[in-house]
């Protein structure tokens, strides 16, 4: 049996008390969805920590929820590949927010008003040399950019200068060990900082922002390298529909097929239909098809629980075109819980339904009611083995 597996980013949350104390997908009219969960099987996913996690990452659960956590290369060689840098061995790649600070350099924005016209900001940062080491940087998506430091007696063993935190200052990058290549790699990043600083802080198309792009937070360094393929390791044809650049990265590293559909931004303005719609389709060719959704998380990380119980009702209109499928495991679930109160992701349990081979009580898809379903609970790395076993009739 053919699997559609369904990830909305962020999905699970905590009770808001203008819900009545519901979380937002509780509150949520989602009649499709309660529709599936009816007519399948749900449970609740754990979600996976690295050592010296306190809160799940994006990065992380994705490569938990494929059961990759071994081959986990930090997050920016995926985003890198999925912004269509072709990586090189050696090379250190990092995920980049363009950030507001103030005139003492405290964060004021960690985003920078959620900034999407970046290209001249991109384009003034470009083609800078330190010391032997070109420094790469091109636009992920909205106030996302990917940075690449490409040359000799580089490493990935440096420290991150984006603690999530506004009203401080960005912390210095230091070497993560003793080696000399650490220690030179931390030093010319720290030296390019200062210069994207210089760059962006006069920069005319910051002039009339009233939060201005002015500065790189960097994080989640690492260097690339081959990993095996979900066929090599399944056995079966895989492919990905998804807007975010970090979500096809994850995908093409482990050699999933990316797909294109037509107005999927990865933004709250991603054109949903479409998405499932080429989700349907590239099931014709593909066993397994991964459909990403992330602006559940945005509105999360925005405290905006009405954005994201609206955007849940948006989603399930278009799962109702997901019951023309025969012969297929449809899987909805998210790679971690994002809670509106504290706008960060958050340790909740994450809700999971599987319709398509087998039944329990269930009849709406919530964190509270998921829990008495028949999958019970289940290890984020240990996802892929469950939903085999239901796909295999």
């Amino acid at each position: 049996m053919k699997t559609i597996f369904i990830i909305l980013d962020g999905l699970g949350d905590r009770p808001i008390a203008e819900f009545r104390g519901k979380t937002p997908l509780e509150a949520a009219a989602t009649p499709n969805m309660d529709f599936l969960t009816e007519q399948g099987i749900c449970g609740l996913i754990i979600p996976y920590l690295f050592p010296k996690e306190k809160l799940p990452t994006s990065e992380g659960a994705h490569i938990a929820l494929f059961g990759y956590k071994d081959y986990f290369l930090g997050r920016g060689p995926y985003e890198a590949i999925g912004a269509g840098i072709k990586l090189n061995k050696g090379d250190i790649a990092l995920r980049v927010n363009f950030a507001t600070v103030d005139e003492k350099l405290k964060i004021v924005d960690r985003r920078a008003g959620r900034i999407e016209n970046t290209a001249l900001l991109i384009k003034a940062l470009s083609g800078i040399t330190i010391k032997g080491v070109k420094f790469i940087i091109k636009k992920s998506y909205g106030h996302r950019a990917v940075l690449v430091m490409r040359g000799k007696g580089l490493s990935s063993k440096i420290s991150d200068n984006d603690l999530h935190k506004t009203g401080i200052k960005p912390k210095e990058i230091v070497a993560l060990d003793k080696s000399k290549q650490a220690k030179f790699t931390a030093e010319i990043l720290n030296e390019y900082l200062e210069r994207a600083y210089q760059i962006l802080k006069d920069h005319r198309a910051n002039k009339k922002r009233k939060k201005p792009a002015n500065y790189l937070l960097v994080r989640g360094a690492g260097e690339f390298e081959k990993t095996p393929s979900f066929k090599q390791k399944y056995g079966l044809r895989s492919a990905s529909v998804a807007g975010g650049e970090l979500y096809k990265g994850v995908a093409k590293i482990i050699g999933m097929k990316l797909i294109k559909a037509k107005g999927a931004t990865g933004l709250a303005d991603t054109n949903l239909k479409s998405k499932v719609l080429t989700a349907i389709k590239t099931l014709k060719k593909y066993d397994f098809v991964f459909l990403h959704i992330k602006a559940t998380d945005t509105f999360s990380h925005d405290g905006d629980f009405a954005g994201k119980k609206k955007f849940i009702e948006k989603i399930d209109k278009n799962i109702k075109l997901l019951a023309r499928i025969k012969n297929c495991l449809i899987v909805i679930t998210a790679d971690h819980s994002t809670c509106c109160d504290t706008k960060e992701h958050c340790l909740e349990p994450i809700p999971i339904l599987v319709y398509g081979n087998g039944e329990d009580a269930v009849n709406k898809f919530s964190e509270k009611l998921c829990r008495k379903g028949k999958l019970g609970k289940i290890k984020q790395q240990d996802l892929m083995s469950t939903i085999f076993k239901y796909s295999k009739v």
